[in-house]
């Protein structure tokens, strides 16, 4: 996995890329808590994130929750598979994707 950011303001774009999983999830988890600070605007880009476990769904929805309190938060780019999990999860519902 890798994690890129672009931080522009007050607005975050978090880009992951390959698999997200009870390995890699800690990382991100870290990474999304060390950035996060005064973020109202926040973007994950899923373009090249080809795989989520529930691990990985976990840190979403804590990010989601987060967001909930201090802005707002998009996800965009979600490859095929990945739409499939949020799809079954129940993510499309209580998340903006795009």
């Amino acid at each position: 996995m890798q994690i890129t950011k672009e931080k522009n303001g007050n607005a975050l774009t978090i880009s992951v890329s390959g698999r997200v999983d009870t390995v890699t999830a800690p990382e991100l988890e870290k990474f999304i808590n060390e950035n996060i600070d005064g973020v109202t605007d926040l973007v994950l880009d899923l373009k090249e994130m080809n795989y989520t476990s529930s691990a990985g769904l976990r840190i979403i929805l804590k990010t989601q929750k987060l967001m909930n309190k201090q802005g707002v938060m998009k996800i965009v780019n979600v490859q095929s598979d990945v739409m499939e999990v949020f799809e079954m999860t129940g993510f499309v519902d209580i998340m903006t994707i795009e």
